[in-house]
């Protein structure tokens, strides 16, 4: 399924089955939904969650930005040659590589940041600094789309943010296992138990094709038909 949906589904899903169990939906709670929802996505450099954060954009930015310094370093260096020579080059070769590769570049360096500099931002700075760290060096449907994904995204919003509110980990979790289960619907599906070759697989829909866009948009519908039932039917009354 296409990122959009993903969003639409794992989160209003999440979001309703919260409403049935009373449990306390706050701001917070809606944006781990969300972000899980795009989350087995981020080892994929065009997925919504990716693309929105680090853009292509930026990424040509940061390229133009890296030949800049080199030539700095080069030409107003030389105080400290041969080494303004050496790092020059070894700028000019990150500038050189495919978008995919400098962004995975640029993910690993925020994420250890985050991580060693973020305590202003205690839990999400170790949430988000592992993910980052972790997911850049990840193959796109690898390890984020198992049961090992799911076990490990959970156990890092319990023991970051249980001491806040459980339902945050409850959220995550589940707004995660709703876009494996999501794609298992598609001809691909996925490997949930690796390294069993055993892919769960119901061949529903591909993406791309008009039968998958009817599917995708079927399942879209019902969501927002059960966010209605559980959250604004009595309103309506």
């Amino acid at each position: 399924m296409m990122g959009k949906s993903h969003l639409v589904i794992s989160t209003g899903v999440t979001l309703s089955v919260l409403g049935i169990i009373d449990e306390k939906i706050t701001l917070p709670v809606i944006a781990v939904t969300a972000v899980s929802a795009l989350l087995p996505d981020i080892d994929e450099p065009n997925s919504l969650l990716v693309s929105r954060a680090l853009p292509t954009r930026f990424i040509q930015f940061l390229k133009l930005a890296l030949v800049g310094l080199g030539g700095f370093l080069y030409f107003f260096g030389q105080a400290f040659a041969p080494w303004n020579i050496i790092l020059a080059v070894l700028v000019g070769v990150v500038s050189l590589m495919p978008t995919r590769s400098l962004r995975n570049i640029v993910m690993i360096l925020i994420g250890a940041g985050l991580i060693l500099f973020g305590n202003t931002f205690i839990p999400w700075n170790y949430i988000i600094g592992s993910l980052l760290v972790i997911c850049a060096l990840l193959p796109h449907r690898g390890l984020t789309h198992t049961l090992y994904g799911v076990l490990g995204w959970t156990a890092l919003l319990y023991f970051s943010t249980s001491g806040y509110s459980n339902t945050l980990w409850i959220a995550g979790g589940l707004s995660y296992l709703l876009h494996l289960l999501a794609d298992s619907l598609t001809n691909r599906g996925i490997r949930p138990i690796p390294p069993l070759d055993w892919r769960l697989k119901f061949n529903l829909m591909s993406t791309g094709t008009r039968k998958g866009s009817f599917v995708e948009g079927g399942f879209v519908l019902l969501t927002f038909f059960l966010v209605y039932i559980v959250f604004l039917r009595h309103i309506a009354i």
